[in-house]
């Protein structure tokens, strides 16, 4: 058995699928039924069956899929730390950003990174802040760029690159207390993001319960539905762009956007380039946004 062999198996158990295993390995569906029936052959056990045009892991499969993973991550972690003996920056780099960071803030990252170290490939992938956390802590990519949990994350190494300042807007200026607020059409981030989180706890506190007409957790949405009068929001202050800034009394509302890696993971040559370099932009200015 190894790692071939287990790295194949993940992906038909995950697809539940030998064409989608396939696809993703890019290899033919034979050799992807060669290599399941041959580990079943040395674990002297069926793995999947087989019902229909479905695979459903077996009780053994479900155990070997665990155990698996975990071997697959301790050998990547192993690989990690021999290649950090040299001084090489090389190999594969595993990164999640948010949506909003990858767009506003992390070209000129990206773009002096590839510069200095062309050795490395990025494997870079978009998702919401909450998922990039919790893949980092699974172990599926090595770091991530993206909205800090406001509540702080124990189990995870963070690190505040950008602060992010939040601020009111709607289709035209006006100046309201929260309750007044609170009572006018809203259009706001999904309250299972942070920044969600971030509004709804300023009014929380206040002891009023907020009830956005709408939700979408993308923010570039948020900013084509205020401009179309649908509800005021609230936006990261660089992409306030044309919109009318609502006064509020108050505090100002403000999140962290950083780095995010797992402190039980050696972490590669590659990456600690790419933090070295991120940090190189610690709360650089946004560039000018398009009106």
């Amino acid at each position: 058995m190894n790692t071939t062999e287990l790295k194949t198996f993940i992906s038909v158990a995950e697809h539940a699928s030998v064409s989608s295993a396939a696809e993703e390995l890019h290899l033919t569906q034979p050799a992807i039924t060669k290599r399941i029936q041959g580990l079943e052959q040395k674990l002297g056990t069926a793995l999947f069956d087989r019902i229909g045009k479905r695979l459903h892991l077996t009780q053994a499969g479900r155990l070997l899929q665990h155990q698996a993973t975990e071997i697959l991550a301790r050998w990547s972690d192993t690989e990690r730390q021999l290649h950090a003996l040299t001084d090489e920056v090389t190999g594969t780099l595993a990164l999640a950003t948010s949506h909003h960071i990858g767009l506003h803030r992390l070209a000129p990252v990206l773009k002096s990174f590839t510069a200095e170290f062309p050795d490395v490939h990025l494997n870079l992938t978009f998702e919401d802040s909450e998922i990039a956390h919790e893949h980092v802590r699974q172990g599926e990519v090595e770091l991530a760029v993206a909205t800090l949990d406001p509540n702080g994350a124990d189990d995870l190494t963070t690190t505040r690159i950008w602060d992010d300042p939040l601020v009111f807007v709607d289709i035209e200026p006006g100046a309201f207390d929260l309750q007044a607020l609170a009572r006018r059409p809203c259009v706001l981030p999904g309250t299972g993001t942070y920044t969600g989180r971030i509004v709804l706890e300023r009014f929380s506190e206040s002891g009023i319960a907020l009830k956005p007409t709408m939700s979408t957790n993308f923010l570039e949405t948020l900013s084509m539905l205020v401009s179309v009068g649908l509800g005021w929001s609230v936006l990261p202050a660089g992409m306030a762009g044309d919109l009318a800034r609502i006064q509020v009394p108050g505090p100002e509302l403000h999140r962290s956007l950083g780095a995010i890696v797992n402190p039980r993971r050696a972490m590669s040559n590659a990456a600690q380039a790419f933090l070295k370099t991120l940090d190189t932009y610690a709360d650089a200015e946004l560039p000018a946004q398009p009106t």
